[in-house]
């Protein structure tokens, strides 16, 4: 496996040894130089060479290295490598990458390529390819792999029958100790890693399930029935990613059986394959609060991106038109009196900004299930408290400085009870929004943008002006 600090030497034509390139620099980023090198050697089709280049690189890396490639040049890194390539890192690069070289390769080189992946990764790259070019796939795999998989595939996307792996242990309850040890010994494809032994019936049903560590303690005369935990931990196959990785993070797991509507044992989850989703989830959430579609990745084109990020501005753009009518309203006050039309942006920032602060705790305080019905009155009363004490303060602060700016005491009152009540109505609506949103059933991470900046910019606006029109009598 390659960190930062590993590297390829370069081998100049008369055979001295050139200085090293690092694969990555001090700071953990792709070297462009390492890159260059390895372009100039597939340009060349220098398969050796190549080999040397990115020999031992984890998936990770090598799925880094082919991002970094020009996109004609990262099939022929594949055909070049040949079955020295580990297809498991074409589940590290973004899908439209992985789309892209998917559609150049031969199902002949996917078919064989897929054969030797974890079930859950061979899943993530079969997913990826038309229903034409995966059903050639599976054609081509061992009966016992195709059938594994095509069950895999027909569970709904983002379940955990999707992302579990059906490579496990599973042995019966009168079996000993001892057999179980020796049946692990002598089993070559055993999977790659885990952490606990699951008990079946004939029919396959799960009974339970004994962890390593408790196997390796027990004598060997000892029966699995007698050491194995009768309610293990397990996941319905049709569950959501999301609600599992939700159970994975509050009872600390690290595996949990997979079942499906029966009750019988279909696979499992791993704590490597729900950080992966976690991490998905909360990019989900980021974006979409953004109003960025979750799926938008760099190595996206220009007009799908625009395509998918025009929406949200164009609602963004009907919520401002009516924030510049309530300003609208108050136009002959802005034309009596310039100041006031200097301040009204800081009072619209500051809402702004004290609405999105609340709105980004509330969402995914509401994503991770930790805001209900049971602490959603307390959490407001925070949130307001938060608000109208922050407001206070900046009140004072603000109020001063404006005071002396315009040699006004009144202006600075003003644009005092203005922050008071926005930053108080920006915390409201910061938090309301949401939990209306998640009470319609709408994803509040989704929509909840736009709205609690039009509630911020419109009290913000009608409070600054409304109160300085009726203080000096505009």
């Amino acid at each position: 496996m390659l960190d930062a600090e590993d590297k390829a030497a370069l081998h100049t034509p008369d055979g001295v040894v050139a200085e090293p390139v690092p694969f990555r620099d001090e700071e953990g980023y792709i070297n462009r130089d390492f890159v260059d090198l390895v372009a100039e050697t597939i340009s060349a089709s220098d398969t050796e060479r190549l080999q040397a280049l990115v020999k031992d690189f984890h998936e990770s890396d090598l799925g880094d290295l082919i991002e970094a490639l020009e996109p004609d040049l990262r099939p022929r890194l594949i055909e070049l490598l040949g079955s020295a390539f580990d297809f498991a890192a074409l589940t590290e690069v973004d899908e439209a990458i992985r789309e892209e070289i998917l559609e150049e390769l031969n199902t002949a080189t996917l078919a064989e390529g897929v054969r030797d992946l974890d079930s859950d990764d061979a899943v993530t790259i079969l997913e990826s390819l038309a229903e034409e070019d995966k059903a050639e796939v599976l054609d081509q795999l061992p009966p016992m792999e195709r059938i594994a998989l095509q069950r895999s595939l027909d569970y709904p996307e983002e379940s955990a029958g999707r992302r579990m792996q059906t490579e496990l242990i599973a042995v019966p309850p009168f079996w000993t100790v001892g057999q179980t040890i020796d049946f692990m010994r002598d089993t070559a494809d055993l999977p790659e890693t885990f952490y606990e032994i699951f008990v079946i019936d004939p029919a396959g049903h799960l009974l339970g399930a004994v962890a390593l560590d408790r196997l390796l303690r027990s004598k060997r005369p000892v029966t699995i029935q007698d050491i194995m935990d009768d309610e293990p931990d397990r996941v319905e196959a049709t569950q959501h990613q999301e609600e599992v990785a939700r159970l994975f993070e509050r009872y600390n797991l690290v595996s949990a059986a997979v079942v499906d509507e029966a009750g019988r044992l279909v696979g499992v989850m791993m704590v490597d394959d729900i950080v992966d989703v976690l991490e998905e989830e909360a990019d989900a959430d980021i974006k979409q609060l953004g109003g960025v579609k979750p799926d938008e990745e760099l190595s996206d084109t220009v007009f799908y991106i625009q395509r998918s990020r025009f929406p949200w501005l164009f609602v963004n753009m009907c919520t401002a038109l009516v924030a510049a009518n309530v300003i609208g309203f108050f136009e002959e006050s802005l034309e009596r009196m310039v100041a006031l039309a200097i301040l009204m942006p800081i009072v619209a920032s500051m809402g702004g900004n004290a609405g999105t602060q609340t709105m980004t705790v509330a969402v995914r305080a509401l994503a991770t299930r930790e805001l209900g019905r049971t602490n959603a009155w307390r959490i407001i009363r925070r949130e307001a408290t938060v608000g109208l004490l922050n407001g206070l303060l900046f009140a004072i602060i603000l109020g001063v400085l404006a005071g002396f700016w315009f040699q006004s005491f009144d202006l600075g009152l003003v644009i005092g009870l203005a922050l008071v009540t926005v930053l108080l109505f920006a915390a409201l609506g910061g938090i309301f929004v949401p939990l209306t949103l998640n009470r319609l059933g709408v994803d509040p991470a989704v929509s909840s943008g736009p709205f609690v900046t039009s509630i911020t910019d419109i009290v913000g606006f009608f409070a600054f002006l409304g109160i300085a029109t009726a203080w000096f009598a505009l």
